[in-house]
């Protein structure tokens, strides 16, 4: 007995180790981290190397849940309103109406080109519709691709609140398909209701809760992570004995208690980042060791095609149709719909049809997971080369800063933050540090000097800063190095221009047309205009042979600095509009038409003047 249990801890722990190490090859490789835990299960299991025989679906299904349902309350957690204010509307439209565009479509294309029962596609639909969280998270955070905040922001909602609809949808689908019942449609709809009513309800009653008891309780410091975590799981728990959707309701428990102005925040952050990176763990290990991959080969036509139709045809449908009311570019609709990895979730509801004992339980399970293995291969190792050909990433706002968070004891709202000079940062190079960040601590070679007697501080120092979390950013930008990539013409253009520069001057001086309306518009008020007064860094509008780039934005929002980028040699033939309407699609046909006439031509457009030359603008 001791020495099986012996055995389990032994193995557990080495293949948690394991996963540790090889996340090196994600960092160092840019392969999704769901991917390494994956195979590390795969060839720990039946079919690996190790042989380790795990086949309990019940117990898989139970550890995945309990991880999923801590991952989701740390994303909640750390889900800024600012985020939800940005994507709120158009993440909540794709983490439902998304998810069952979605479903519908894959059981459609499963039904009528595989030729699966209706029933069966249905249920493998809304198993493969959501996205995953954490492999979002890691590739848009951790992965360092930055692209505009309501894009990034739209994503990582998304992924974080699209679960509940798809695990409600499943779920509901193998009961149906267990004991059908007449009023399937109403009893579905009236289900769902209740489950998002009451999840909804007791996710913010715990939100509110686990805020008070951290603010209001005098425990030893280091119990107040445990607290917390227990009260999220019994948030979790107290939805699903309520008939409500746990998911959703520890989602949003952790969204209203991150949100809160709670204590210990920098520990509680601290803790659940350890915890979400072992519940990540345990999950993909455990669904990777009940995988068998020698019965992969059955499936797997079967399972490429539904990839291959739900990558390039479902999600993308689906995000045109569900962002249509909303602001977005095509590039950006075209971005949002690559960035649909599928992951964890899905090959945890995949366990629900074999635990319900339908004849088609295990094939679901084994296409869904070659589904998932497909989606992490082909998007997951291509979101930032796709992020760069669809010209959507943007520099961070300020370059590499090494810093430190010390939360002080009792219930005083400041901090203590430790910064590391950057030898590039502005105060490096002799910026004065404002009175309200005045340093109480400086460090330089081990020595602990006063600041009033230290000097300018050097490259190197450590500076220790009492201030309020607010100010933070602030600090940020003054001990900052250089932000990479802030002058790459490929991003913000070959020269800068006067953001109240006319567009007929520059129009005169690039041979571009503007209407007679627009002449005596400036750049800022176009650009605002195009972009419906939703404006970020390197943002681009095309204007005739050009491209307005904003460089830069002040606290106000308004723009600062304008980049201008030129038209070169030949136009390419135009993209296939998968994410246009209708207006779109009709220019299409035209400049198709144009392009098919003036194909043999190699027409070079005559070369601009410089800035400055000819009277126009100078940068």
């Amino acid at each position: 007995m001791f020495e099986a249990m012996n055995l389990a801890i032994f193995i557990g722990s080495a293949l948690v180790v394991a996963s540790v190490f090889t996340s090196l090859i994600s960092f160092r490789f840019g392969a999704p981290l769901l991917l390494i835990f994956l195979t590390v299960g795969l060839l720990a299991g039946e079919d690996g190397p190790l042989g380790i025989q795990f086949d309990n679906g019940a117990a898989a299904f139970f550890v995945g849940s309990v991880a999923l349902a801590i991952i989701l309350f740390d994303s909640g957690f750390a889900t800024r309103t600012s985020t939800l204010r940005v994507a709120a509307w158009p993440a909540g439209v794709l983490a439902t109406i998304g998810v069952v565009l979605t479903a519908g479509l894959v059981a459609v294309a499963a039904h009528l080109i595989f030729g699966l029962p209706w029933l069966y596609g249905l249920i493998l639909g809304a198993v493969v519709a959501p996205t995953d969280a954490a492999a979002v998270f890691f590739l848009l955070r951790v992965g360092g691709i930055n692209v505009r905040d309501r894009v990034r922001s739209t994503l990582e909602v998304e992924s974080g609140s699209n679960d509940p609809v798809a695990i409600f949808l499943t779920i509901s689908l193998v009961e149906l398909a267990v004991a059908p019942t007449d009023g399937a449609v109403l009893d579905l709809l009236a289900a769902f209701a209740l489950q998002a009513g009451v999840g909804g309800l007791i996710g913010v009653v715990g939100g509110v809760v686990i805020a008070e008891v951290v603010n209001r309780t005098n425990f030893e410091g280091a119990l107040y992570p445990i607290v917390v975590l227990a009260l999220a799981l019994g948030v979790f728990a107290a939805a699903g004995m309520l008939e409500g959707s746990g998911f959703l309701a520890v989602f949003i428990a952790g969204l209203i208690a991150g949100n809160a102005r709670i204590r210990h925040a920098v520990a509680l952050k601290r803790f659940q980042e350890g915890t979400t990176w072992l519940s990540q763990i345990a999950m993909f290990l455990t669904l990777g060791l009940l995988a068998t991959p020698s019965e992969f080969p059955s499936v797997a036509v079967t399972a490429i095609g539904i990839a291959v139709f739900l990558t390039f045809l479902a999600r993308p449908l689906a995000i045109w149709l569900c962002l249509l009311p909303f602001s977005f570019t095509r590039r950006e609709r075209a971005f949002i719909s690559w960035v649909g990895l599928r992951g964890a979730t899905s090959i945890l509801l995949a366990i629900v049809p074999a635990i319900a004992g339908l004849s088609f339980g295990q094939e679901i399970f084994n296409i869904t997971f070659i589904v998932v293995l497909f989606s992490l291969l082909v998007q997951g190792w291509t979101i930032g080369p796709m992020a760069r050909w669809l010209k959507l990433l943007v520099p961070p706002r300020i370059g590499p800063v090494e810093r430190i968070e010390l939360e002080l004891p009792g219930r005083g709202n400041h901090e203590i933050v430790t910064y590391v000079v950057h030898p590039e940062s502005p105060v490096a190079k002799g910026q004065r540090i404002p009175r309200w960040a005045r340093p109480a601590l400086l460090v330089r070679n081990g020595r602990s000097l006063r600041p009033d007697r230290s000097g300018r501080p050097e490259a190197g120092d450590q500076i220790y800063v009492l201030t309020t979390p607010n100010f933070i950013s602030l600090l940020d930008g003054l001990f900052a190095g250089p932000v990479a990539g802030a002058f790459d013409p490929q991003l913000y253009g070959e020269f800068a221009i006067a953001p109240e520069t006319r567009l007929a001057d520059l129009a005169a001086m690039y041979d571009a047309r503007v209407a007679p309306e627009d002449a005596e518009m400036t750049v800022a008020e176009l650009l605002r205009r195009e972009l419906a007064g939703d404006i970020e860094q390197g943002d681009r509008v095309p204007y005739g042979p050009i491209d307005l780039i904003v460089r830069s934005v002040d606290d106000e929002h308004q723009i600062a600095d304008v980049g201008l980028a030129l038209e070169h040699t030949r136009r390419p033939p135009p993209q296939i509009p998968l994410f246009q309407g209708p207006r779109e699609i009709a220019g299409l046909v035209r400049s198709w038409g144009g392009w098919w006439r003036r194909k043999g031509d190699t027409p070079v457009d005559p070369k601009p003047p410089s800035p400055g030359e000819g009277g126009g603008p100078a940068g």
